[in-house]
């Protein structure tokens, strides 16, 4: 009986290979289902046999290879030399230190690896946990009904539907399909959208059109699917190109940091060569020349550097994740903070994706709106209220299309609008409603046609209406003909074609029209008239739908004498944030451009209302203009500050990209569409709305939960700040390396004894600095970080003006304290120039030690002065970033340590000293800090020779 049963979950769960072949009733069969899908309790028996709908990761790196890989950066490598030689030398003359230098550079090596690892690891948890927010869903009949239910658990024999911009949630037969395209390409690299059937069209299972496959995409149309393969048992879950690990590509900042680390590296393997053979020649002592050489080597290398920027970008994600914007991969946060140009979709973007009927022309006649009696007032309210609990339920759903509330709709006598209007609005439409309205899925403007003709209580419910008048063919909106017809029987047993539309495209298709219940014919002045009349409801901001119908012989699409009905203005208010975000667009040097498919004049309202019209009228480009003006024509538009496209088509927005590349710009580009997602993808930053399509979504760099404007400003604030924070990092962590150089270099030209170990340079720079460089990382965006221009395409972390900074101006003041204080204590104890003192005297000790301090004291100052590029850090609160007082404590403790532990003592050759000593390397801090802020200023005033040597 068992071996039975296993027999019977295996033939159900496992796909033979001739699905496509068999008749449509042995397929059926064969999967012991029919076209109303399954029940919850057998869908969940065999999802128990069968197991989830998901692919294993094969080919994942493993943990231990991710450690690895930390270690072959150019960094890890210098200093694991560094700490070869240390050992070489404790082998040719024991006693010196050169262990404890060995040891503890290896320990250095291992800890940045560590660490580096954890903070990739905790980024790569958090992008994992981004994409659980937004798990693939589909749409499913159980019971009978269409339901929404998680991808990973449908099972074989489920029947699913599928829509224009789904990703197909498994390996399927179709047993329904309308105008259905399919893009195959990720199984059989074929690009051009394949046409789908109910016939079987090759012996091939992949070039059968009767079959759909997980993880393709559907580029237009509709369909119903039995599954019949899931998880492993997939087409793509068989590929042997899933195991093999993909090529990850360098983002600008990961580019970026690679020339910093190999200009720092030259720099350090330069100076380490040239001072170990002037020192080798000077003093002709290899041995004390190969430990300086490490000294410099390791005193060039910021070591917290990497492991700070992955804690700056995984911060920011979470925060931008927090604000509803979900990055899908870690370092393009960055890539957001240089966006010169964002070009958005208006619906549900800058406005709030709640469309409703506002206005009405019937023929000629503009109809108003009714005062609705109080018990209809209550009656809407109570189904406002239905409808809002309904589209807060569905809110999280991931099927591209959420349950919608529309309120405070107009009343309109139904008396005045025939019956033929109501079924265009309702029969040429695929939005579907809810048990009540006025919830509804699919487009919104087709959601507000199907709740307005679902309002008329002497018309029959339209799902009765379209059980009635049975849809026989369908021919889909199309961005290029801007309409959509279907084809319908009539009860009377006739064909009726219903037409809605653009309305210059629908009214230069109609001969004729129905006014006061009669066909009058329509000629080209009464056109003329119709166009006027839609022109004054666009003004208002209001999208314009027009309508038609016409008689047919046969299901075919039909070009001409339809019958005018007239026009449904449709109303989406602006979102109330939106103007405040384009205002703070504008002043951050960021041009906004909207792009509708809207008629210019509804373009140009909703433009001015959400605050687009900087200066007087925006500069309008048409679709028709896009297609008909020459390049240099289109670039000198679009120098205008502000831009709208109109009567745009999806396919358009990609060429609207590539011209703002050509100018120059970093393009950010949103979308939520099939039609979108070329341009998403090849934008510098592509954005998609969380309530959009599957395929949108996989193209995109960003998704917003939200699909709000407001949104991306945030996340280009968020980004600029990343970048902001790693220059402030690199600027703090070099300022060090001159007092520790330069200590080498007055040992080896002026013969004194040496005022800095290799010992304590690693104290500084993987003890005291760490820390405080690492919370830099978390500090806030200063107050006009978005009043600035967006960064040059082309500016690097490592410039002229960050290496004057560091190298010029606050090293030297560093050196200068740590020089004044270890002379300070050398004088004090009798030293004389030309005296040479053993490692092991108590003078010499005393005198590094002070040195030593001088410079983490400096470094405080240096940590204070680095929380700021140009704002003053007392506008920032000098105590407002917790991180950093910790960091600073900890240099504190560390420096208490190395000064009074008898153990440190002994590893980093230092002695206690007398406070006042210490207390001399104030005033310098002090002035490093006043050096600076003077810095800010003269940027703030913007006076010329500070901007051009001090600028980074």
């Amino acid at each position: 009986m068992e071996k039975e049963l296993a027999g019977n979950q295996n033939r159900v769960c496992s796909p033979r290979g001739d699905e496509h072949l068999i008749s449509l009733p042995e397929f059926l069969k064969r999967f012991e289902t029919d076209e109303n899908g399954l029940n919850e309790q057998e869908a969940t028996r065999r999802l128990q046999e069968c197991g989830p709908n998901i692919l294993e990761e094969a080919g994942k790196e493993s943990i231990l290879k991710r450690y690895v890989r930390q270690f072959r950066n150019f960094f890890a490598v210098l200093l694991t030399v560094g700490a070869i030689l240390s050992f070489l030398g404790e082998y040719l003359d024991p006693g010196k230190g050169n262990l404890y230098i060995g040891v503890a550079l290896f320990a250095v090596v291992l800890l940045n690896g560590t660490f580096t690892f954890v903070q990739e690891y905790q980024a790569a948890k958090t992008m994992e946990s981004f994409r659980q927010l937004l798990p693939p869903h589909a749409k499913v009949f159980r019971d009978g009904k269409v339901r929404d239910v998680l991808a990973s658990e449908l099972v074989v024999g489920d029947v699913v539907l599928i829509e224009e911009g789904d990703k197909v949630p498994a390996d399927g037969r179709l047993i329904e399909t309308n105008s259905l395209k399919v893009d195959n390409s990720t199984l059989t690299g074929e690009s051009e959208p394949q046409l789908r059937s109910l016939e079987c069209t090759n012996s091939n299972l992949l070039e059968c059109r009767n079959m759909v496959f997980s993880g393709t995409l559907v580029q237009s149309g509709n369909g119903k699917v039995v599954v019949f393969g899931t998880g492993q048992d997939t087409q793509i879950g068989s590929l042997a190109t899933l195991t093999e690990q993909t090529l990850s590509v360098d983002t600008p900042i990961r580019k970026e940091l690679n020339h910093f680390i190999k200009i720092i590296s030259a720099i350090a393997i330069f100076l380490g060569i040239t001072f170990f053979l002037l020192a080798f020649f000077l003093q002709n002592i290899f041995l004390a020349s190969l430990i300086f050489a490490i000294g410099i080597i390791v005193a060039n290398v910021p070591e917290g550097l990497l492991p700070t920027v992955t804690l700056a970008l995984s911060l920011a994600s979470r925060r931008m994740a927090s604000r509803n914007a979900l990055i899908k991969q870690l370092e393009s946060v960055e890539t957001l903070g240089s966006t010169t140009v964002i070009c958005t979709d208006k619906t549900g973007t800058l406005t709030q994706n709640r469309m409703a009927v506002n206005s009405l022309i019937v023929g000629f006649e503009t109809l108003e709106p009714e005062k609705p009696s109080l018990s209809q007032e209550g009656s809407a309210g109570q189904d406002a209220e239905d409808g809002t609990k309904k589209g807060l339920a569905e809110k999280g759903t991931d099927s591209g299309a959420k349950g919608v509330p529309v309120t405070g709709n107009p009343v309109w006598n139904p008396e005045k609008i025939p019956p033929v209007f109501i079924r265009v609005a309702g029969l040429c439409n695929n939005a579907k409603l809810y048990d009540s309205p006025p919830g509804y899925t699919g487009d919104p403007t087709e959601g507000a046609l199907l709740v307005f003709a679902n309002s008329f209580v002497d018309v029959k419910n339209v799902k009765e209406l379209q059980q009635e008048y049975p849809r026989l063919e369908e021919f889909p909106f199309d961005s290029l003909t801007r309409r959509m017809e279907v084809v319908c029987r009539t009860p009377e047993g006739k064909l009726e074609v219903y037409l809605k539309g653009a309305p210059e495209v629908v009214v230069e298709m109609c001969g004729s029209v129905l006014e006061s219940g009669e066909i009058r014919k329509l000629d080209e002045a009464g056109q003329k008239e119709l166009l006027e009349r839609h022109l004054r409801l666009a003004e208002k901001g209001e999208r314009i739908i027009a309508l038609a119908f016409r008689q047919a012989e046969a299901k075919n699409e039909y070009t001409g004498d339809f019958i005018f009905l007239g026009f449904i203005g449709i109303v989406d208010p602006p979102r109330p944030e939106a103007r405040e975000a384009i205002a703070k667009c504008h002043a951050a040097g960021i041009k906004v451009v909207m792009i509708t498919g809207d008629h210019p004049v509804t373009a140009e309202s909703i433009a001015r209302d959400v605050g687009l019209a900087v200066s007087g009228k925006p500069e309008i480009i048409t679709g028709d203009e896009l297609k008909s003006l020459s390049r240099t024509e289109l670039a000198s538009r679009l120098k205008n500050p502000s831009i709208v496209f109109a009567r745009t088509s999806p396919v358009q927005k990609l060429k609207i990209v590539q011209l703002f590349q050509a100018e120059g710009e970093i393009v950010t580009m949103t979308g939520d569409g099939v039609n979108d997602a070329p341009a998403i993808k090849n934008a510098d930053m592509g954005v998609a709305m969380g309530s959009g399509t599957d395929v949108a979504r996989e193209a995109a760099d960003m998704v917003l939960l939200d699909d709000n404007f407001a949104t991306i400003v945030n996340a280009v604030e968020e980004g600029r700040t990343v970048f902001d924070n790693i220059k402030k990092f690199i600027v703090y962590i070099l300022t060090s390396n001159i007092p520790e150089i330069l200590p080498f270099i007055a040992f080896v030209l002026l013969s004194i004894p040496l005022p800095m170990t290799v010992q304590l340079i690693l104290a500084i720079d993987l003890g005291t600095d760490i820390l405080p460089a690492i919370t830099l990382g978390v500090e806030k965006g200063e107050g006009d970080i978005m009043k600035r221009p967006p960064r040059p395409r082309n500016e690097k972390l490592l410039t002229p003006q960050v290496l004057l900074t560091s190298y010029g101006v606050k090293g030297p003041i560093e050196a200068a304290a740590g020089f004044f204080c270890y002379f300070a204590v050398l004088f004090d104890g009798g030293w004389s120039f030309g005296e040479q003192l053993a490692n092991t005297n108590p003078l010499y000790m005393q005198a590094i030690t002070a040195f030593f301090s001088a410079v983490i004291i400096c470094q405080i100052a240096n940590v204070f002065a680095s929380r700021t590029r140009f704002q003053s850090v007392f506008s920032m609160g000098l105590f407002s970033n917790r991180p950093v007082l910790l960091g600073i404590a900890s240099e504190l403790l560390i420096l208490a340590l190395i000064i009074w532990n008898p153990f440190a003592n002994l590893i980093f050759n230092t002695a206690p000293i007398d406070l006042r000593y210490m207390l001399l390397a104030v005033p310098f801090a002090v002035f490093l800090l006043g050096i600076d802020e003077l810095r800010k200023y003269l940027l703030r005033i913007n006076v010329n020779w500070a901007a051009r040597f001090f600028k980074w």
